[in-house]
């Protein structure tokens, strides 16, 4: 029997599944990532209609390891794990289309893999944004695994999905699963992700028991089934997904809950309390009869006391209201109250609650190309050179200083004696914002670039390496350049230490 999969999210009440993804779905346009699957598992594995390929190739950090556990469906049973304690964070980089919009979703089993008996606990990273606290000791405890969901817009052609340590960890990071969808345009569409992410706290099918399982889903997102203690009633006609902008599938339209005649319908949920603020918020309803001139309903909808929508007419064909930044603290309440001469009750079919996360800035985007470029040329770079060189600042890359403002950007490179190798590259010129270049004693080779356009680099340390050829002509023209280290190399003419 398969492991039950459970959701949890950063302020999410935890429902748990029979078992996971239970029906069949289309593979979603993206990458779906079996972590620790290793080189031998190339071909990848299939669960539920889904291809999951290895991760090998999409980060060059951490171990894999496979759990001892037999029971697990595929991408359960491996894992990828980083224990390097030095290091800011550990990223994945996933090829996206710039000005994309994806869906990110991390799978977390833990199966005692460091040899414990409590999983560890760390933070996870989008785009150089935090996104949140992986904790997933009770569901573990209760033989579940846990996923976390958010909606991201790419601002470059990868995009990096990270964890890192926090005060809390104990052992190792790490990470069963990833998943990076590629979203329609019209999904989650009037958000402004220039600034903001979209957190997943509760997706669900109304009306639904826990026992159904996750209906179909063109983005494979879960839609948790809830019922509470009003009445359900099953749907006579067929919605068309595609008219309604964020794509629901048809399933979460197959039951709805409802009330009698002329009575309020009032629903406690999500079933949590949820931190005080903002939230992308969408409802979904359909008159459930058979579609005749009588298949409407009228009725307002109100969220804690007040008017989300008034008037709303629903018919057999669906419809959906939204709200793109609605406040919620605490326990919420949805309301429907009937039209006085409505001769049925309100309905409710499914909904979803987001929170709006905003990004926590950006890097200069020539500095983290300069800098990606820089570190493909070393054959041993720190494992946390990938992803945003300067956010969160507080994982920052190793050796790397930045300023902080509207755009950080990268100010001191500082590796001396880590035992790098290979190339300094040319591109390393065009790190515009650089004030500092520290690079001793790592065994770098090649030529010294040119650095005409490093206006504002004020010293330079490049000593005991292993570079050739002449000493740059910019070096004795840069007009803040104040402190230069050359020597113990292998360079032409003078070979000493230079002040300018």
């Amino acid at each position: 029997m398969s492991l039950l999969l459970k959701i949890i999210l950063p302020i999410c009440c935890l429902l748990t599944f029979p078992s996971l993804f239970a029906q069949s779905q289309t593979n979603p346009t993206g990458y779906l990532l079996d972590c620790g699957a290793g080189e031998s598992s190339s071909a990848g594995v299939t669960v539920s209609g889904l291809r999951y390929v290895t991760d090998e190739g999409f980060t060059s950090a951490g171990n894999i390891t496979k759990l001892k556990q037999n029971d697990l469906v595929p991408i359960l049973s491996t894992l990828r794990y980083f224990p390097d304690t030095s290091a800011r964070k550990f990223c994945y980089s996933i090829p996206v289309i710039k000005g994309g919009k994806y869906l990110v979703k991390t799978t977390y089993y833990y199966g005692g893999f460091d040899g414990g008996d409590k999983p560890p606990v760390f933070d996870q990273i989008v785009e150089g944004t935090k996104w949140g606290v992986v904790d997933t000791s009770e569901d573990y405890a209760n033989g579940l695994s846990s996923f976390y969901e958010i909606v991201v817009l790419a601002k470059a052609n990868r995009l990096s999905v990270c964890v890192a340590r926090n005060g809390e960890t104990k052992s190792s990071p790490f990470m069963s699963a990833l998943e990076v969808e590629n979203l329609d345009d019209s999904l989650y569409n009037a958000t402004d992700f220039t600034n903001n992410a979209l957190s997943t706290v509760a997706r669900c099918s109304f009306g639904e028991d826990h026992s159904i399982g996750f209906p179909d889903d063109k983005f494979n997102r879960i839609w948790q089934p809830f019922k509470d203690l009003n009445p359900v009633v099953i749907s006579h006609h067929k919605v068309n997904p595609l008219e309604f902008w964020n794509v629901p599938p048809e399933k979460a339209f197959k039951n709805a809950i409802t009330t009698s005649r002329g009575k309020r319908l009032q629903i406690q949920w999500p079933q949590i309390s949820v931190s005080t603020g903002d939230y992308y918020i969408a409802l979904y309803f359909q008159d459930n009869r058979t579609p005749s001139p009588y298949s409407w309903r009228v009725f307002d909808v109100l969220i804690n006391g007040n008017k989300f929508y008034a008037n709303l007419n629903v018919t057999t064909k669906g419809v959906t209201v939204y709200s793109t930044q609605w406040p919620l603290s605490g326990q919420t309440e949805i309301v429907l109250i009937p039209s006085n001469d409505m001769p049925v009750g309100p309905v409710i079919n499914a909904a979803e609650v987001l929170q709006i996360l905003p990004l926590g800035g950006k890097t200069l985007s020539k500095d983290v190309v300069a800098m990606l470029d820089l570190g493909r040329q070393f054959n041993n770079p720190p494992s946390d050179w990938s992803g945003d060189p300067c956010l969160p600042k507080e994982n920052s890359w190793t050796g790397v200083t930045c300023s902080q403002g509207k755009f950080a950007r990268v100010v001191a490179l500082n590796l001396t004696n880590k035992e790098l190798s290979g190339t300094l590259s040319p591109t390393i010129a065009n790190l515009t914002a650089l004030n500092h270049i520290w690079l001793g004693g790592n065994k770098l080779s090649g030529t010294i670039p040119e650095m005409w356009s490093l206006k504002d680099l004020r010293s330079l340390h490049l000593e005991n390496n292993q570079f050739e050829g002449p000493v740059p002509k910019s070096l004795g023209q840069l007009p803040h350049l104040s402190e230069i280290f050359l020597n113990n190399n292998k360079l032409d003419g003078q070979n000493s230490v230079t002040a300018q």
